[in-house]
């Protein structure tokens, strides 16, 4: 005999079996109960929740010669010959192969006759959504004045689609996702009744990975259950799947919150050493980062949280330590990080990318990476924990300084230069930006630094370099020559250029009692020997 695999072996066939979906096999129990069969209904929901399932009990019910709390008891001349398709009064159409005007007018013809064994005439058209426009006009007319014998069972996973006439003429019943413990229960049901031996672990991983759906978690159960013979451990369910531990998401995120990147990025390259799945691996993550995000949210996680005790309170330590606003980022980051390899052929690298913003947050120029980054300084603040050093370390000799001053000139960490002596460290101050920018010391090095007063800084440029002159005087170069002139002069210096011919025009700048007083001192003394300071 053929295999048989197990969500078809184990397909529910009485209402008791269609796990999570309580609310809907009460509705329909009572309709049998009270003869109050409907003509039309329509079952949506995700892949997976017993909604065909659930048309072909509802079928055997309706027609069922000795049903057992209404309950098809599945051994009658009806029931056997609809779960045997030995009967034509139960006719399942697969609309996405069957979606034309032709399918649905055969329907139509066929529907005017009555049921030969059964009672009901019982049509299960699935995927009903792939129905196309004129499909779905042919359907409505027979909707609209169906024979009495004639019920329709509608299922979709995408009830949007399907036209508004439609809907208005069907009772909707919409099917949960399983809980992930009633996922749990039934596999080891399951398992228990194959002589199967599974640790509860394995089958919670399971259950989180099936979304819901319990044909998805038979699926990959059955597939466990061929890739080790013996009992089935966490271990082995991780590596068929290719998702990681729970251990190895905590040192993650662990590394993430310790901003030690080298270490993730090595442990990225043993999750590929390992053959494990980069979309996978992301999923897990976000939901590490949500369960952190829920222990933050709920005084009882265990509630939300489908993980071990030991583990819930992990969870909660880690999430101590860990700000809201990271959480938050982190979860934002990993979702965009997850629909974009969907479309990628290197995925690896959205992930490194990913983990390294997420691990250094002043990479990160989203608003997100900014709140994060300020609250870390708020921290910092508050713990009192910092410390400025302005102090330069004294050189042993002179050959040793000029190191030390490439050496700061190479990390763009410039000497400040006093209001007075701009017009002497004016190549200085050029230098700094050629460093930086040579396309801003291009065009700035043709001009000629003429007037300096409290606010503004007068550059002149000769005839002929027009270009030069009005290129400079303009955004983002002029915002870029202010910055590093505030920056090594200690204060706001706007900038303003003009051509040498309009200098003699120009009103000379007149120095503040404070500059005067600056100068004397620096005449006193020497440039070399004064440092102002703010």
């Amino acid at each position: 005999m053929a295999y048989m695999a197990l969500y078809r072996k184990w397909r529910p066939q009485v209402f008791e079996d269609v796990i999570g979906q309580e609310h809907i096999i009460k509705t329909l129990k009572n309709q049998i109960k009270n003869n109050n069969i409907a003509h039309a209904y329509l079952f949506c929901g995700t892949r997976g929740t017993g909604k065909t399932s659930t048309a072909k009990i509802f079928a055997r019910a309706v027609n069922c010669i000795h049903p057992k709390e209404y309950n098809p008891c599945n051994t009658c001349e009806n029931c056997s010959g609809i779960l045997h398709e030995n009967i034509m009064d139960v006719i399942e159409i697969d609309a996405a192969s069957n979606n034309g005007v032709d399918d649905i007018r055969e329907l139509r013809e066929n529907v005017q006759y009555p049921p030969t064994n059964a009672k009901y005439k019982v049509y299960i058209i699935d995927e009903v959504h792939m129905l196309s426009t004129g499909a779905f006009n042919a359907l409505l007319k027979t909707l609209e004045e169906p024979p009495s014998y004639a019920v329709f069972i509608l299922a979709t996973t995408e009830p949007h689609k399907i036209p508004a006439t439609i809907l208005s003429r069907c009772q909707r019943f919409d099917f949960k996702r399983v809980k992930e413990e009633d996922l749990v229960d039934r596999m080891s049901y399951i398992c228990t009744h194959m002589h199967i031996e599974i640790e509860e672990e394995a089958l919670r991983l399971i259950a989180r990975n099936s979304d819901g759906a319990m044909r998805d978690a038979l699926s990959i159960l059955d597939q466990c259950i061929s890739f080790e013979l013996g009992k089935i451990t966490y271990e082995h369910v991780i590596d068929l799947l290719g998702t990681v531990s729970d251990e190895y998401l905590f040192k993650i995120v662990e590394a993430i919150t310790n901003r030690e990147t080298q270490k993730i990025i090595e442990q990225i390259e043993e999750i590929v050493y390992l053959g494990k799945d980069i979309q996978q691996f992301i999923k897990d993550l976000l939901q590490h980062y949500r369960n952190l995000m829920m222990t933050k949210v709920s005084d009882k996680p265990d509630r939300i949280i489908h993980m071990s005790k030991e583990n819930i309170q992990r969870l909660i330590e880690q999430g101590n330590k860990i700000h809201m606003n990271e959480i938050v980022r982190a979860i934002k980051e990993l979702s965009d990080t997850l629909a974009e390899v969907k479309w990628t052929t290197q995925p690896r690298v959205f992930l490194e990318i990913s983990i390294i913003k997420l691990s250094k947050p002043q990479m990160d120029i989203s608003i997100e990476g900014l709140v994060e980054r300020i609250a870390h300084l708020e921290q910092i603040i508050q713990s009192g924990k910092f410390h400025i050093d302005v102090k330069e370390e004294p050189a042993k000799d002179s050959k040793a300084l000029d190191e030390k001053r490439e050496e700061k000139h190479e990390n763009l960490s410039v000497k400040r230069i006093p209001l007075e002596s701009l017009k002497k460290g004016w190549t200085q101050i050029l230098q700094v930006i050629k460093k930086r920018k040579i396309s801003v010391y291009a065009v700035l090095m043709e001009g000629q630094l003429v007037e300096v007063s409290e606010n503004q800084l007068i550059v002149s440029f000769k005839q002929g370099y027009g270009f030069h002159k009005e290129a400079s005087e303009k955004s983002p170069y002029k915002d870029f020559i202010e910055d590093v002139v505030a920056e090594m002069v200690g204060q706001k210096l706007y900038l303003k250029c003009i051509m040498e011919d309009e200098l003699n025009h120009m009103p000379k700048g007149e120095r503040s009692k404070e500059d005067e007083e600056i100068q004397k001192i620096i005449e006193l003394f020497g440039e070399d020997k004064v440092e102002i300071i703010e």
